[in-house]
Parts: structure tokens; sequence; C-alpha cells
């Protein structure tokens, strides 16, 4: 495994070369053009950059290329000396739990429940939200930060804290208050039909902050003057916002639903601290982590990693082709 290692990232120190030489070629071409484009800045620039590079490849090229290589093994993490090769017996072996509506299944069907709820909610949660801050008012920037103070604390610390709010009997926070009221206590988070809802809920709440900021960017962007002019011709707060609004910031909204569709997809944090390993929580990420880590068969989880980086590739790619901007 040490000599794959080395192999693999002198690989990538080769691959490095050969960039590095080839900007040198075209630095000596271009001198006479640019002054700044000089081949002691380009060598000086690939310099700075070789720390971080060989990071970039320790901890994340080398692990991706090893991930690729156990989907195809049955590599059992307690016995590495025992590994062999078997082919595409792992994807035979999820898509026969998935046509059993076994874990896979249910991890599936639970990810894409929360994929078509969270990602609507927390964009339109966010651009509500930077819509409001975005108004010129007298403290609005309290109001930024209370909005934002979501985001900077851990999904550790926000899902215990709501697993307090949420929690069964008598002891959660919620509960209490209805006990008081004299209801029954309700089991929000060990409930199958609506457990799922509350982490949509409490995830796009904690993620909206950020995607607020990133859409006050985008109003800010645009011009104030095609506000005035399709006031003067009449045009209503909705009109305005579908005809100015929403065309000055597409570049940003495809940002955002790209990046906060990928975040969806990894969830793991919130159904593994809130409701543990129960079938109408447990997600393809969290199902990765059970399978790699408290079975140790990290081929099996390889091949289903493999899997969900095939789908949410070609999901993304169709999702920036249908919202690209026009030339």
């Amino acid at each position: 495994m040490v000599g794959i290692s080395i192999a693999i990232i002198g690989a990538f120190l080769l691959l490095l070369g050969g960039f590095i030489v080839k900007d040198i070629v075209v630095a000596k071409r271009a001198a006479n053009k640019y002054v700044h484009y000089t081949v002691r800045g380009t060598v000086t620039s690939y310099l700075m950059l070789l720390p971080a590079l060989l990071l970039l490849c320790v901890f994340v090229f080398l692990p991706i290329v090893y991930s690729l290589g156990y989907a195809f093994t049955d590599y059992y993490l307690l016995r590495p000396g025992d590994m062999k090769f078997v082919g595409f017996d792992n994807f035979v072996q999820i898509f026969k739990n998935f046509s059993m509506h076994g874990n896979v299944y249910n991890a599936t069907m639970n990810t894409l429940k929360f994929v078509v709820f969270v990602v609507p909610l927390q964009i339109g949660m966010a651009l509500g939200l930077a819509l409001l801050v975005n108004k010129p008012i007298r403290g609005m920037g309290v109001y930024k930060v209370f909005y934002f103070a979501p985001v900077v604390i851990s999904l550790t610390v926000t899902s215990f804290l709501w697993v307090r709010i949420l929690g069964g009997g008598d002891t959660g926070l919620l509960n209490s208050f209805l006990v008081q009221l004299g209801m029954d206590p309700v089991s929000f988070l060990y409930d199958p039909q609506g457990s799922m809802y509350w982490i949509i809920f409490i995830s796009a709440w904690q993620g909206c902050g950020y995607q607020m900021l990133i859409f006050l960017s985008g109003l800010k962007g645009i011009d104030q003057t095609l506000y005035e002019a399709a006031e003067l011709d009449g045009a209503s707060k909705g009109r305005q916002f579908l005809a100015v609004t929403l065309p000055g910031i597409r570049s940003v909204l495809t940002f955002v639903i790209v990046t906060v569709f990928i975040g969806a997809c990894k969830i793991m944090v919130q159904p593994m601290l809130m409701t543990g390993e129960q079938s109408f929580t447990i997600t393809l990420n969290y199902l990765m982590y059970i399978e790699g880590y408290t079975y140790r068969w990290v081929g099996y989880s390889s091949a289903i990693a493999l899997l969900m980086t095939i789908v949410i590739g070609a999901i993304t790619f169709v999702q920036r082709y249908l919202l690209k901007e026009e030339d």
C-alpha cells in the first residue's frame, strides 16, 4: 500500500512538472509582449502553490484513487491482507439490496426525500432573507448577524440542541409545554412518518444564512436604475422581481442551487446524532459510514460512494446545463 501511495504521488508530481514546464515555455514566448509574465515569476508561483498542492494530493486526490480501487474489492478493514479483487460483486449486492427494499433502498428514498424538500425550502428561505436584509432600514445589520448565526454553529451542536427541544417523553422542551397544556407527549424524532421532515426543517434553518449572504452579494450587484425604469413603466413589485431581480441574480442562483443540492446529497450528521440508525431517517452518506466504519466493509462502502459520485455528478451536470446563461 505504501508503494502504491508513493507511485500515485509520483505520478501527481510528474503531472505537475509537466504543467510547470509548459508554463515556462509559454512565459519565455510571452516575455517580449508581457513584462510581468516571466520565467522567474512562473517558477515562484508554482513553488508557492506546491505545499497546498501536495496537501491536496495526499488528503484529497489519494483517498479518491484508493476509494475507486476499493470499490472493486472485498476489503475488510480488520483484515487488509486478505483483500481480493471481486469485480462488480459489490455493485450487484447493492442493487440486490435495493430491489429487496433493504437499507440501500431506505437510504436512497430518505436521501431523495431530503433533497427534494430541503433544496427549494433552503433556497427560498435564503432568498427571502436576502431580499429582507437588502432593504435600507436602520439596524438591519443586526438582523444579518441573527440570520447568519446558525451557520457558525457546528452541525453537532445544532443537532444536540434540537434533540433537547424535540426529545421524546416529557423531557424535551417542546413536549414539556405540551404536557403543561394537558396534551400527551409526541415522539417528534422517532415518528416514521414525520421525523425526516423535522430534519429537513432543521437543516434548511441551519444552512440558509450562508446562502442568504451569497444572494445578498448578487442583489447588491443589480443596477438600481433598472428598478426605477420598471417602476416608471408601472411594474408591480412581483413583476419587478421576475423581470429584474431573478435575471440579475441568475448566475448566483445557479451556483446556490448546485451547491445546496450537492450538500443535501451528503447529509449525515443530523440523522446520525438525532435519530441514530433508524430505517426511516438513514441516508446514503450515513449508510456509507456505517458500512465502512461500523461494519468495517470498506469495499462495499466505497462502491456506494462511487455510485453516489456518479449520480450526483450527472445530476449536477444536467442542472448546470439547464440553468446556464445564454451568451
